[in-house]
């Protein structure tokens, strides 16, 4: 039997010898900053001449991280910018069709970066997909009966039956790809519960903050970062959430809980509830909004705690907050599970009820010198971009070979 010859990888350029392989990323939209473009920027590192399609693009929000790269965008680009910032979810109807019309046929392996949509792409028998997924669709199979409430009353019987031919849609859609992966172990359930498959887990890429150490736009005591950060805690020690200000995020539930505790809260981020939440807070929260990754890091790092009181798929956050050594007080459901260790890297609450929440924070308070830095950190460091980036390259180099 002749024997297979040896495939070379180059992490650097992301080529490989002896295969003339043209690689595409698909992701579902380029709209704002999160862990799922997270992910898609660390692909972008491991194939630098690699094309990304995506259903949406916002230049003015994502071109300083993106704009050096060539991106292709669906037809639903072409309606008004008004409608694409502020009624994306009115081009619902339209979300199934638009990944299917991109033009794959060039491309030999195709990497989509999915939450919904890019992992419906269609490619030619010989060409790999593998697919990332953030989440199962989580407004047709989790949040359903909450989303039919917030698209409005009237639709009645028919938006019963668009949200089965959706989830018909993404259950088939999930078939189309060679090989899953998922970004954390409570995904994997999920995606083997929905879509009947199976797949590997691969934990996203988490920025650790020691790389950042040297950083002079970061550390430098007086630089405007700084500065500002000064201006916004008045040097007092501060709990911390950053999070997309959507409902489901709950972080209306932490804004509630320290209106009680009385203790500074620093809320970071952008998103419909904003102004909802400074209506609410009182003097010792600070909803800040967004903002950039260079400052955040610093807020990162000198924040005494970090609330997460979302159930979510992985949440990054928390890995990013640890990096620095902060101890996290987390909802007991969902990543946080796989992330956090009880009395080690933070502390867990039971229900996403004010009062609980706030048993979470005083218990985290009476432990509070008993937290090593040290070991927190360690523990942010099994979330790396490098073992991300490894595990990927071997999911790769098993396909090629094979």
């Amino acid at each position: 039997m002749e024997k297979s010859q040896e495939v070379i990888i180059d992490k650097k350029n992301g080529t490989f010898s002896n295969k003339n392989i043209k690689v595409a990323l698909v992701h579902d939209f380029l709209v704002q900053y999160g862990g799922a473009e997270k992910v898609l920027e660390t692909l972008c590192e491991m194939f630098p001449s690699a094309p990304i399609y995506t259903l949406i693009y916002d230049k003015e929000k994502l071109g300083e991280k993106f704009g050096d790269r060539e991106i292709k965008t669906s037809f639903l680009q072409k309606f008004p910018k008004f409608i694409l910032r502020k009624y994306r979810r009115y081009l619902l109807p339209f979300m199934p069709t638009a990944p299917e019309t991109f033009d794959l046929r060039d491309f030999d392996l195709v990497i989509s970066s999915s939450g919904a949509w890019s992992k419906g792409i269609v490619t030619r028998l010989n060409t790999v997909h593998i697919a990332y997924l953030h989440s199962p669709m989580r407004f047709v199979w989790d949040y359903n009966e909450k989303y039919l409430q917030a698209i409005g009353k009237k639709i009645g019987f028919c938006k019963r039956m668009f949200l089965s031919y959706l989830r018909i849609w993404d259950y088939e859609a999930t078939q189309r790809p060679d090989i899953l992966i998922a970004n954390s172990k409570y995904t994997q359930k999920r995606i083997e519960k929905y879509y009947r498959r199976e797949n590997e887990v691969i934990y996203p890429p988490a920025f650790i903050g020691s790389e950042a150490v040297n950083h002079p736009n970061i550390v430098t005591g007086d630089n405007p970062v700084i500065q500002n950060l000064e201006k916004d805690t008045n040097n007092e020690k501060y709990f911390l959430v950053v999070s997309r200000l959507s409902a489901y995020k709950k972080v209306d539930l932490v804004v509630e809980a320290f209106n009680k505790l009385e203790l500074p809260l620093i809320v970071i981020g952008e998103g419909e509830q904003e102004k909802y939440l400074r209506k609410i807070a009182n003097k010792n929260i600070k909803i800040l909004g967004w903002k950039s990754e260079k400052k955040l890091q610093k807020y990162y790092q000198n924040a005494r705690a970090f609330v997460f009181p979302t159930v979510d798929d992985f949440g990054i956050t928390m890995v990013e907050a640890m990096s620095w050594g902060i101890p996290i007080i987390a909802i007991r459901k969902g990543g946080a599970k796989e992330i956090v260790k009880e009395g080690v890297s933070g502390e867990f609450f039971d229900a996403q009820t004010v009062e609980v929440l706030s048993d979470g924070v005083r218990r985290f308070i009476e432990n509070e010198e008993t937290y090593n830095k040290d070991i927190i950190i360690r523990e942010a460091e099994k979330f790396s971009k490098e073992k991300f980036k490894e595990k990927v390259w071997e999911v790769i180099r098993n396909i090629i070979i094979n």
